[in-house]
């Protein structure tokens, strides 16, 4: 079993940023991929951003060029980079780690909330 536990949300004005942290429970090495998704009231949960163990990363489209995924091995911990922050970005964000289906984790989740 894996744990995960975000951190670093909170209440923040359009155009400010966030850094969400994601500490792992164990290595993070092996794990296959780290991601960042969100949920927004009556919608669906959406993949934000994701890095690969190869080092490979991919974005949304919606958040490129403003959010950055980065990873410290040494600590387990995935990093959440938001900047120029939108009102349409108020979520609940979630890390997942994916070694496959049956090695599926998720976080507890952390409110973002964008808003003057």
């Amino acid at each position: 079993q894996v744990q995960l536990v975000e951190s670093g949300g909170g209440l923040v004005q359009p155009g400010g940023s966030l850094r969400l942290s994601c500490a792992v429970s164990r290595s993070i090495l092996t794990i296959y991929a780290m991601g960042w998704y969100r949920q927004a009231p009556g919608r669906e949960r959406e993949v934000v951003a994701t890095i690969f163990s190869g080092g490979s990363i991919t974005y949304a489209d919606s958040v490129k060029g403003r959010f950055t995924i980065s990873r410290d091995n040494a600590k387990s911990t995935v990093y959440l980079e938001m900047n120029s922050l939108k009102p349409e970005d108020t979520a609940v964000y979630y890390c997942n780690a994916y070694g496959g289906p049956r090695n599926n984790y998720w976080g507890q989740g952390t409110q973002v909330t964008v808003s003057s």
